[in-house]
């Protein structure tokens, strides 16, 4: 069991240290719940305004006095269908209060928020805020303020609605022997907007066989207790139970508990892999209008400061990210994808599959992942300093993006050419790290420069030329590892949204290099628009399938690149390459299955908490009643990809004088691909042993003796593909194909 490997921050009496910033108990606590009782359904008689000015900011407490405002039934809103009390068309926003008594508080060991709302809410229990969402303002929202986005309503479309649990320590704090109030205040996205609604239900885990109200309707699901999981665990309260905004990060602090690969986790062990503060906020851009939301992380020192911290022995980093697979009823697409990125050689970020609880709510299965930045231990490119300016520093360590604007992004630059044709729109670029806020305007114009001498080259009539053409901009085999991977997954967003690039500096080769790998979660037959779930065609012409003349469309790189012979060639040896190893359907299929096995009794629990199963998600392709028919369709579906890009492949790889992958001994040749180093490890020692290694035209450029049955060499090759041969006498005995990148 692991202890004490990481540094941590623990909870300290108030006024010991004036850097701490809060300190509040971590594990949710439940009781033993007999049965689950309704004691508000949203067909009961509540008091509603429909506001034209500023509300009292005591409307959601005990003691307010609503007698002047309206009573209906609940379920408010007007559009749907769904309404008991219709609304004005274009209301802005909707105020609701419903007083309950409890006889003894005692008797509750949990209670349950259950709300279906159109465009976003916020509740709050005598006062105090329980639960909100798609509005991220502090405190209570003006009346007039619009929701973040669209949020559709649940229910009338057979999908579970939103779900917010309050532990037995939340219900001896607040609730009240006596007379307590439930207030809702919903938003709508837009005035013009066509719908809304809100529909809300609050029941009591009973402790004892006694009733206090109604029985729980068949419908309801009762919240997941997490107990023990062999999926690490993080523990995450926000300061006073505080919902999470989408920006900017607020205060909270964070357990994770993981006794080691193999070991079962328990809900009540120590936190032993990391136990401090953190700054939390909702990311993602359409997914975070899922009621499951993923999370951007910063570790913190107590003083609010950054924190590099070593969490599951990656290297130490203060930006992490909790992505929330919903929509991915696989639950790891993604991880996948990162998997084989890293395979192929490449850096993609590290993942953990972990289970989240939430201000005591658990929130299912998440990817607990590294977030795309400069550093050694992630994008390994030189720092960029504001400073850096001389002609060496400005050449490098940039990393900017293709990408949409909805998550926050600002664009730096618009291409000077277009997207590629049919579509006619821009190619706009993104600075990731540094951000346009950081960075120094000669620094801007540098990279800005650099990219469009790239396009400019591949944009001319001698594109292929080995000089004057696109390729010495480029780092050419990881643009072909890029693609590989977005073809291989079929990312329905593969290349124009979430599309990294990172510039190395000229001391570490200068080139302008794909990736990382990001957002895979549509990928893998999961969308149903654009052909994203046929397992033919490419997806680098997803503009002759979707692309319009605006909007999020292909840069044109990939499809001049595929117009050129040598580019063609080098894809199609990788690729061969690597359906031999890393990417051979057998191998991927077990890999999926691996992970299915270790996920099986967390994705109980999840799809227990997110009832998705069986149900269409945007955008699903496919919907598997069971967890097991979601992974089932995943390798069908990879299957029949693999064998469609067998067959339509790019460019050839013919043999030029020199043998495909043969062997008559034993033998391993790693890493592969190389970067400097390779080893060549033999069962047996060769008689009179010659390794020889060619370049793809058949020309020899390395030779040594191999006289023992382990050997290590630095051949020093240019990035690119070769053959190796081992020759025993005058007869070759193995030959494999290796890659130096």
């Amino acid at each position: 069991m692991k202890r004490n490997s990481k540094q941590y921050f623990s909870c300290i009496e108030p006024g010991l240290s004036v850097f701490i910033l809060f300190c509040f108990s971590f594990a949710p606590v439940f009781g033993q719940i007999d049965h689950w009782e309704t004691a508000i359904f949203e067909g009961d008689s509540w008091h509603y305004e429909i506001p034209a000015a500023a509300v009292d900011p005591a409307w959601n407490t005990v003691g307010f006095d609503d007698a002047s405002w309206l009573t209906g039934p609940g379920g408010f809103g007007y559009g749907d269908g769904d309404d008991n009390t219709i609304l004005p068309a274009g209301t802005v926003s909707c105020y609701q209060r419903i007083t309950f008594n409890v006889v003894d508080k005692t008797a509750f060991d949990a209670a349950v928020l259950t709300i279906d709302y159109d465009d976003s809410f916020v509740a709050y229990l005598n006062g105090v805020e329980i639960a909100r969402d798609m509005i991220t303002s502090a405190g209570q929202p003006a009346w007039n303020q619009l929701a973040d986005g669209l949020h559709e309503a649940q229910i009338y479309q057979g999908i579970y609605p939103a779900q917010y649990t309050l532990d037995q320590e939340f219900l001896n704090t607040y609730l009240n022997n006596g007379v307590n109030v439930l207030s809702i205040q919903t938003h709508n996205e837009a005035v013009s907007s066509s719908d809304m609604t809100s529909r809300a239900f609050f029941h009591f885990g009973v402790n004892s066989t006694a009733t206090y109200y109604t029985a729980a309707p068949s419908w309801f699901i009762p919240p997941v207790i997490l107990s023990v999981t062999n999926l690490p665990i993080i523990v995450i309260n926000t300061e006073g139970g505080a919902s999470i905004p989408d920006t900017p990060k607020i205060d909270a602090e964070m357990g994770i508990i993981y006794n080691g690969e193999g070991a079962l986790n328990s809900i009540s062990d120590p936190f032993n892999e990391f136990h401090g503060n953190i700054g939390i906020e909702i990311r993602g851009s359409s997914s975070a209008t899922f009621p499951k939301k993923g999370y951007g992380l910063e570790t913190r020192k107590p003083d609010g400061s950054n924190l590099n911290a070593t969490i599951f022995d990656w290297p130490a980093d203060n930006d992490w990210v909790l992505h929330a697979p919903y929509s991915d009823k696989s639950l790891i697409r993604n991880v996948l994808t990162y998997h084989y990125g890293n395979e192929l050689g490449d850096y993609a970020p590290r993942t953990k599959l972990v289970e989240l609880v939430l201000n005591g709510d658990y929130q299912g299965v998440y990817v607990f992942t590294e977030k795309i930045k400069q550093n050694p231990g992630r994008v390994d490119i030189a720092k960029l300093n504001y400073e850096d300016t001389d002609p060496m520093q400005i050449s490098g360590g940039y990393i900017i993006k293709v990408d949409k604007t909805t998550g926050g992004g600002v664009i730096a630059w618009t291409s000077p050419y277009p997207q590629a044709a049919p579509a006619t729109g821009p190619i706009q670029y993104q600075l990731h790290d540094p951000g346009i806020d950081t960075i120094n305007p000669l620094q801007e114009a540098y990279i800005q420069d650099y990219v469009t001498q790239f396009e400019d080259a591949l944009a001319s009539p001698v594109y292929d030329d080995p000089v004057l053409g696109y390729k010495p901009f480029i780092d050419l085999y990881s643009f072909i590892d890029f693609m590989i991977m977005n073809e291989v997954s079929k990312n329905v967003d593969g290349y124009r949204i979430s599309t990294y690039l990172h510039k190395q500096r000229d001391s570490e080769g200068g080139k302008l290099v794909a990736g990382p790998l990001w957002d895979f979660n549509l990928g893998w037959g999961n969308a149903n628009y654009c052909q994203g779930g046929l397992t033919s065609g490419w997806e680098i012409f997803f503009n002759n399938v979707c692309g319009g003349s605006g909007g999020l469309n292909n840069p044109f790189w990939y499809n001049v690149m595929v117009t050129d012979e040598d580019f063609t060639h080098a894809l199609n040896c990788r690729w061969w390459e690597l359906r031999e190893g890393v990417l051979h359907t057998d191998s991927v299929l077990a890999y999926i299955d691996s992970l299915a096995d270790y996920l099986s009794d967390a994705a109980d629990r999840n799809f227990n908490r997110w009832q998705t199963l069986g149900t269409y998600v945007w955008p699903n392709n496919f919907i598997g009643a069971t967890y097991a028919e979601e992974i089932g369709y995943l390798k069908s579906w990879a299957t029949d990809r693999l064998d469609w890009m067998d067959n339509n492949m790019f460019g050839s790889c013919p043999d030029l004088g020199i043998q495909n992958n043969s062997s008559d001994i034993d033998a391993m040749v790693y890493p592969n691909p190389a970067h400097t180093d390779l080893v060549i490890e033999l069962k047996e020692q060769l008689t009179q042993g010659e390794l020889e290694i060619y370049d793809m035209t058949g020309k020899l450029v390395y030779s040594e003796t191999c006289n023992s049955t382990k050997l290590t060499i630095q051949p020093g090759l240019a990035a690119g593909i070769y053959q190796l041969r081992l020759l025993s006498g005058k007869n070759q005995v193995f030959s494999q194909k290796i890659v130096f990148k």
